[in-house]
């Protein structure tokens, strides 16, 4: 079975040493789709209301075969409250 690395990145990279084994690569990216949530659960904004963890997806020969990005977007509309 083939191993894939998912390496995290919101702002810093966090590369996965280990991987995983997957059947294949679309389960490798429906792993992604699936986990991209939790991961995102784990960051704290830090400077602002923007905020994006992706994850990159490499395979045993260490290609880059896969990307997804979660992006947390906010703004305040009433300026007057406080």
């Amino acid at each position: 079975m083939p191993r894939f690395y998912f390496d995290i990145h919101d702002g810093e990279l966090l590369p996965d040493e280990e991987g995983t084994e997957c059947a294949d690569f679309e389960a490798a990216r429906e792993k992604v789709l699936a986990s991209l949530p939790d991961v995102a659960g784990w960051i704290t904004p830090v400077d602002s209301d923007n905020q994006a963890v992706s994850v990159l997806v490499r395979d045993e020969m260490g290609r880059e075969v896969y990307t997804a990005t979660l992006t947390f977007a906010a703004s305040r509309l009433d300026q007057t409250a406080s």
